[in-house]
């Protein structure tokens, strides 16, 4: 399992497209269905986004790349920014009934 965060803060007047963006992300995701990937995001109120996407794959690698959606949310993403996307590898240290055990 590779688990990966993602986090960065969008410019107040971009927040809504990006979280109309984000959920066409997780639209395509359901009607899709792919194995091996687990993705969850959180909008914070100060407009600060976090996503946690695990993989099953041993090299780490993740469908959502390769959905039109997640094409579409990538494309201006920086534009939306106020605060760059930050990414980091994570590890759960705690977990009580937030995300499925493996």
């Amino acid at each position: 399992m590779r688990r990966t965060l993602i986090r960065y803060k969008a410019k107040p007047e971009m927040a809504d497209k990006n979280a109309e963006l984000v959920s066409a992300v997780f639209a395509e995701l359901k009607a899709a269905e792919p194995d091996g990937v687990r993705y969850l995001t959180l909008r914070l109120e100060d407009d600060t986004f976090i996503h946690m996407v695990e993989t099953a794959a041993a090299d780490g690698s993740s469908p959502i790349p390769k959905l039109a959606a997640f094409q579409a949310f990538q494309d201006g993403i920086r534009d939306r920014c106020a605060e760059p996307p930050l990414v980091r590898s994570a590890v759960i240290v705690g977990n009580y009934r937030m995300l499925d055990e493996p």
